[in-house]
């Protein structure tokens, strides 16, 4: 999509004062790549302003409903669903809501990380911006990325070298950077696959503590296999699974630290202490 091709009379004020976080819900989602059918009537509410982690062994479809709540799962060719994904009250597949909103609202972080390479880290910052429509002036940029990078932990480390190429950054920056790009337009919620799966632990750590100040600001939805980290860094946490032939759904959900000390399913029990996946 051309990023010109649709730009919204929207403006970045810095004094504009924070919405109220705001809550995620699936309902009944269903998913299928053409005619094989990866997800069951999954239904799950994202709390808001706390962190959700998706578990689960690979296959389960968690990649999938989590790039369903973005609208991201309609790019792929052959691609369908059903049931409805609801933001302050309005289902973004609604077809009077423009992809570029759900966009805006609903941020992705990606496994690896993507930043522009050639590009500047002040310009891979306000790349956000331009890819959702928005408009701002070069004061009103100066304060998103400043806003943005100290949001992701990032400021203090790159404020001499914005000019600089972002693919210059270590992984954990590169990774830091990318989610200062997707905070850039104020999301309400910020998706992240598997975020930290490519970087050190050192990097790790920082992401998670970063992921635990940017709660404040977004409600948050990581997919992460990682078990530890989903008790370290979620409030939340829903288990997927698919039995062999049948499509992935949640076996349980609920608030993390009894989903991991008492879970009230077996198959839960079993997963969350390494007996498979």
């Amino acid at each position: 999509m051309n990023a010109d091709a649709e730009v919204v009379d929207a403006h970045v004020h810095s004094d504009a004062p924070r919405p109220v976080l705001s809550a995620l819900e699936a309902r009944d989602v269903s998913a299928w790549f053409g005619t094989h059918k990866v997800l069951e009537r999954v239904s799950l509410t994202m709390e808001a302003g706390q962190v959700t982690a998706l578990i689960g062994p690979s296959g389960c479809g968690k990649s999938t409903f989590l790039r369903i709540l973005n609208r991201m799962h309609e790019l792929v060719p052959l691609a369908s669903l059903a049931g409805e994904v609801v933001l302050d009250g309005a289902d973004i597949y609604d077809r009077t809501r423009k992809l570029t909103d759900a966009r805006r609202h609903i941020g992705m972080v990606f496994q690896k990380p993507n930043p522009f390479p050639a590009m500047s880290i002040y310009d891979n910052v306000v790349a956000g911006l331009k890819l959702t429509g928005i408009r701002a002036s070069r004061d009103e940029k100066d304060e998103v990325v400043e806003r943005s990078l100290t949001s992701a932990g990032l400021w203090r480390e790159v404020k001499d070298r914005l000019r600089q190429p972002g693919g210059g950054l270590s992984g954990g920056q590169q990774q830091r950077l990318c989610i200062a790009r997707s905070l850039a337009v104020k999301p309400k919620v910020l998706l992240m696959d598997e975020p930290c799966s490519a970087l050190d632990p050192t990097s790790t750590r920082v992401i998670e503590e970063t992921m635990g100040e940017l709660q404040k600001e977004v409600t948050i939805v990581i997919v992460t296999h990682n078990m530890q980290q989903a008790q370290r860094v979620s409030q939340k946490c829903a288990f997927f699974l698919a039995s062999q032939g049948t499509p992935g759904g949640i076996v349980e959900h609920g608030d993390t630290d009894a989903m991991f000390s008492e879970p009230q399913d077996e198959r839960t029990f079993d997963y969350v202490n390494g007996r498979f996946g």
